[in-house]
């Protein structure tokens, strides 16, 4: 095409872009109707189907506006036939192999930048990025509603001209906002630490929550076992230096059930829990050894709890033993049916052995036991009854 020396107008300036935009390496390859109609003709585009863009119409409706806009233009990637009818792709400048190479250097060519109001148009983006390189393409980044997201993907020449737009000083606001301009590659490493992080995050809250459910599930269960549990507990206290667990059991042998003895060697108070009535038990005990109770000839006071000291105390046991299952767990999930209680030993207080265990969810009672994305461009849209067939989703110069 014969190169016109006359400056070109504002108008003359975008239609030649997007004429050439059309025909250029991005929209090309992926436009199908476009491919179609170079198959017609040897390549060549009437300017009459091309005014059927909707954004070309949008600049111009006429063909003389085109004709002059291409045969002002440097590039040199169109060219008019003889009689200003018709335009097509020069076949000096073939499209480049859309191979793994090529998309590589397009990366190495591509700028990201964020910032954009949302009601910004192209023609607005075009102007700010005008006299900063010679770019390629725009691509308008919208969400699946097809809505502006306020970011942009713009594609240079070479990567040595992406290299000097991104060391620019005037590329960090637009209209009061402050812009963030990253290449390509060191958007897509952004955004894969973004992603990884959240899906730590997620990864963390899921464990939380469902931590939270076994939680609030333990409580509820815990609430239960308090509602149902009266009557069990008989507390003791006295001088107790030489006293174990074993003792206790020894001593309620044959009259009531113990499933769990709150009481640390040593110690000058402590609890028991038993299954069913701790009156009873008491009672039972009581007569069998004269009616006074004493364990290893010391005199122990015995209380039958009720009420609230009852439930609180209840509540500690159940939680104690939760502790020791959780600790049992932590070393391999050894359960021991003689194993360490409070103020025992390994291997001793199994004298109750067919003791029914009190348990809830993981709660056991045992004296012996302690324990970006880039959604699809939209199709174009043609006007009239002669309206060429849909092609595949695209965008008009990144709009």
């Amino acid at each position: 095409m014969a190169e016109n020396k006359e400056e070109m107008s504002p108008v003359e300036m975008k239609v030649a872009r997007q004429v050439e935009y059309y025909f250029g390496d991005h929209n090309l390859p992926r436009d199908k109707f476009l491919k179609e109609q170079l198959h017609l003709d040897d390549g060549w585009v009437s300017l009459e189907t091309m005014l059927k863009f909707n954004r070309l119409k949008s600049l111009t409706k006429d063909t003389s506006v085109i004709v002059a806009a291409l045969q002002k233009s440097k590039t040199g990637l169109l060219e008019l036939s003889e009689d200003k009818t018709k335009i097509r792709r020069s076949p000096d400048k073939p499209l480049p192999e859309q191979n793994d190479e090529y998309k590589d250097a397009l990366k190495h060519r591509s700028v990201y930048i964020k910032g954009f109001p949302l009601e910004t148009t192209l023609d607005e983006i075009q102007e700010w990025l005008n006299g900063k390189g010679n770019i390629e393409n725009i691509q308008m980044r919208r969400n699946l509603q097809r809505q502006f997201k306020g970011s942009v993907f713009i594609c240079f020449d070479t990567e040595e001209s992406s290299k000097q737009f991104l060391e620019r000083s005037d590329i960090k606001s637009f209209k009061d906002n402050e812009m963030l301009v990253l290449s390509r590659e060191d958007y897509h490493a952004k955004k894969a630490e973004e992603r990884k992080l959240l899906k730590a995050a997620t990864k963390v809250k899921a464990k939380q929550e469902k931590e939270q459910q076994q939680k609030q599930a333990e409580e509820k269960e815990m609430g239960l076992l308090l509602d149902e549990q009266t009557g069990c507990l008989l507390k003791f206290s006295g001088e107790l230096e030489d006293v174990s667990r074993e003792d206790f059991h020894e001593l309620f042998s044959g009259h009531g059930k113990i499933k769990w003895v709150d009481f640390t060697r040593g110690a000058k108070e402590g609890t028991l829990l038993f299954d069913g009535s701790a009156k009873e038990a008491f009672e039972k005990a009581k007569a069998a050894n004269g009616e006074e109770l004493k364990i290893k000839d010391s005199t122990v006071a015995w209380q039958l709890l009720e009420g609230e000291e009852e439930k609180e105390m209840l509540k500690k046991i159940v939680e104690a033993q939760q502790e020791s299952y959780s600790r049992s767990k932590g070393r391999g999930g050894r359960g021991r049916s003689g194993g360490r209680g409070r103020g025992g030993r390994r291997g001793r207080g199994g004298r109750d052995h067919g003791r029914t265990q009190y348990q809830g969810k993981k709660t056991k009672f045992d004296s012996d036991e302690e324990g970006d994305e880039v959604p699809a461009a939209p199709k174009r849209e043609l006007e009239g009854a002669d309206d060429p067939p849909a092609k595949v989703a695209k965008t008009e110069n990144g709009s």
